[in-house]
């Protein structure tokens, strides 16, 4: 056992209904006990029009390498977010280098909700919302709770989160959102 301590993750969290995906995620990063910052930015827009949205949890410098090979596998398959996925998914896990990256990733655009985990695994939810981190579950269980009374994908986020940083140590309240019509 290490005597390091942990980084723990984030929360994020995406919701697509109706025309509109969102997604969310808060700004504390952590290490053991302490909180190291609060005000990180974990969500993002990427794609040569900002055409996808993508939140990350984990090492910050293994999603912004994740990022960047996304991007390239978006040039390869323009317009195919699904391909894209799953190209970048079997380099991390076959890749010697990317192979140790420690970061999950949630991406989505107009027709795609994915979860693209270093097993080489890319998960389209069974429903419209997906969540990572160490409040991942949290930020879920209230979002499909919320899911058929609110008609409104960035109020479902909204009111998931702050639950999620009302139970989750890891989580705090300093959302950063992003939203695409789709």
């Amino acid at each position: 056992m290490s005597s390091e301590p942990t980084w723990h993750s984030t929360t994020i969290l995406a919701v697509k209904k109706g025309r509109k995906l969102v997604v969310m995620g808060d700004g504390q990063v952590s290490m053991g006990q302490t909180v190291m910052k609060g005000n990180a930015r974990k969500v993002r827009r990427i794609g040569e029009k900002g055409e996808i949205l993508a939140g990350f949890a984990g090492a910050t410098a293994d999603a912004f390498t994740l990022f960047e090979r996304l991007e390239q596998k978006l040039e390869r398959f323009p317009g195919n977010l699904q391909r894209a996925a799953v190209e970048l998914a079997k380099d991390w896990r076959t890749d010697k280098y990317l192979r140790n990256l420690e970061a999950l990733i949630i991406v989505g655009d107009a027709t795609s909700l994915l979860v693209i985990t270093g097993r080489g695994d890319v998960l389209e939810p069974e429903h419209p919302i997906a969540a990572i981190g160490s409040g991942g579950n949290y930020a879920l269980s209230a979002a499909r709770a919320l899911y058929e009374y609110e008609d409104d994908a960035e109020k479902i986020a909204r009111k998931a989160m702050t639950i999620a940083a009302e139970v989750c140590v890891y989580t705090n309240s300093n959302f950063v959102l992003e939203t695409l019509d789709v």
